[in-house]
């Protein structure tokens, strides 16, 4: 039987960022939201304050190694470094 070798990142697990839980909160309250106004007023803040944490997060993965240019990216993002679940949503 023949193996099929590893993907040469495969080994290495990805770096999580370390979010604070409050850019986790504003994070999946953005995902949920059809916009930064939506999640700005469940979370009782302003969008600029939204985006301020959106654009942090962004920085944090892309200092990772890992961009998140998009919305669906970011949303990837918070799966695979179990912030949120499937199940979830």
């Amino acid at each position: 039987m023949h193996s099929i070798p590893a993907h040469p990142s495969a080994s290495a697990a990805p770096s999580r960022p370390a979010l604070s839980d409050r850019e986790v909160e504003v994070l999946l309250a953005w995902l949920r939201a059809e916009s930064k106004d939506e999640a700005a007023r469940e979370l009782f803040i302003s969008p600029s304050t939204v985006s301020t944490h959106i654009i942090r997060i962004r920085a944090k993965y892309r200092a990772a190694g890992r961009p998140a240019k998009r919305k669906m990216s970011l949303f990837a993002r918070a799966i695979q470094d179990g912030y949120t679940t499937l199940d979830e949503w």
